[in-house]
């Protein structure tokens, strides 16, 4: 099993996403970040979730990750599993959860 390398690199929004604020979403945004709070996004589809989380990627210099969530989703499809390979039971885990990198998961 070949071990696949991780690049935050490819992950940085190169450009600034559009995003017009309707509040103080950005300093609290800021300020959780800072204090390393998590934070949850709730609404609607389509109503910019996504959106602020990539410019507030692309503000902070943070690579950014997203994943859509489904009904099907499992938290061993997140965090990694043990899977019998040859005889051997490894461990199968994604990188993409690494501390230095936003994860939004769009529900």
């Amino acid at each position: 099993m070949n071990a696949r390398v991780f690049k935050p690199e490819a992950y940085l929004i190169e450009q600034q996403p559009y995003y017009e604020p309707i509040g103080s979403e950005i300093e609290l945004f800021e300020a959780a970040y800072h204090n390393q709070l998590p934070l949850l996004l709730k609404g609607p589809t389509g109503c910019g979730k996504t959106r602020f989380m990539e410019h507030m990627a692309w503000r902070l210099q943070r690579p950014l990750i997203t994943v859509s969530c489904h009904d099907d989703l499992t938290a061993s499809d997140l965090v990694g599993r043990f899977l019998v390979s040859g005889g051997d039971t490894v461990w199968l885990m994604d990188h993409w959860h690494e501390r230095y990198v936003m994860v939004v998961f769009v529900i």
